[in-house]
């Protein structure tokens, strides 16, 4: 889901583009518009060329230097106590003066939303052209590329992705269709304390041939209990720390090994534990597309090949708890 605020007023001028959220920036570049993209947040790493742009948004919690309970903790009291999660860098954003800022609604843990935006909005003279995204399915994420083509005059490359995008879910849709079994899959989105996925993942893992055992299919993920993962006994656990890539992730997944109970799992003692790279999953924009595709590889390689980055996935082997990570 999507929607426009239209500034007061308009007048001819280069596009400049502001982008609040990872997903939207790499929306951005995929229809052609790199060089329009003026500002990006602390988070925004892909393409790799995006890299040195101005970054207008920084984190206001040192995550880096934080295990991830605590960093679940101080996010939780940032929360309770009205606070962002963010900072806008005001006085770079009045500089860059854009015409067309992308931002979202959707969750105040992933990027900006509402009061943050609105705040900055009051100070940029002229106003914007504001984009809202607040997606919940793969169709919603077409959606916002459908929108963002419209408020950035590129219309057809943005029907163009969205085609392909389809195509590509399509050729999957054929060859898992050839299975024999659907995997149950859980999908963590955080591991300590323990988060299942939500919104566009179990639709993800559906498309790809399991079951998320787990899942909110186009609603929040929630925190769960080691008890509750138990009960479900998924033959595949697929940990997706949101915001994290492999290597992070890989990292996390001591949690499991850490647990003496972890090697009660299905997942664990048929060695189908893996880690993967975040980005393809928590960021709702063209690579969610990927994911699907990598997901399918990981859960019927049989029939279902990958081509793309060798680094996006790795299994890890957690049936021993003193095992390092491969």
């Amino acid at each position: 889901m999507s929607h426009t605020t239209e500034p007061s007023s308009t007048s001819a001028q280069p596009l400049r583009i502001v982008s609040l959220l990872p997903s939207a920036t790499e929306m951005i570049c995929a229809l052609g518009l790199e060089e329009s993209l003026m500002g990006i947040t602390h988070c925004c790493d892909y393409p790799p060329s995006i890299r040195q742009k101005p970054r207008v948004v920084h984190g206001a919690i040192p995550v880096d230097s934080m295990s991830l309970n605590a960093v679940d903790v101080a996010v939780s009291q940032q929360l309770q106590q009205g606070k962002s999660l963010y900072t806008l860098d005001e006085a770079l954003l009045a500089e860059i003066q854009p015409t067309l800022l992308v931002t979202q609604d959707l969750c105040q843990v992933c990027a900006p939303s509402g009061k943050e935006v609105d705040r900055t909005l009051g100070f940029l003279t002229p106003p914007p052209k504001v984009l809202w995204m607040s997606p919940h399915s793969i169709a919603d994420i077409h959606d916002n590329i459908r929108e963002l083509g419209e408020a950035a005059d590129r219309s057809r490359e943005a029907e163009t992705l969205i085609t392909e995008g389809r195509n590509r879910l399509d050729a999957i849709t054929r060859k898992v269709a050839k299975a024999t079994h659907r995997p149950r899959v859980f999908c963590a989105e955080w591991v300590d304390p323990l988060y299942c996925s939500g919104h566009w993942v179990p639709e993800m893992v559906e498309i790809a041939g399991g079951v998320d055992v787990l899942g909110r299919k186009w609603s929040d993920s929630v925190r769960i209990g080691w008890d509750d993962l138990q009960r479900a006994a998924p033959d595949w656990v697929i940990i997706m720390s949101c915001g994290f890539d492999r290597e992070d992730t890989a990292a996390h997944a001591t949690w499991f090994r850490e647990r003496p109970s972890a090697r009660t799992l299905p997942a664990v003692q048929k060695n189908q534990v893996y880690a993967v790279d975040a980005g393809y999953f928590s960021r709702p924009g063209p690579r969610v597309i990927q994911g699907v595709e990598l997901l399918a590889h990981l859960l019927h390689p049989d029939l279902c090949g990958w081509t793309g980055d060798a680094q996006a996935f790795l299994r890890i082997d957690c049936r021993n708890a003193s095992s390092s990570v491969p």
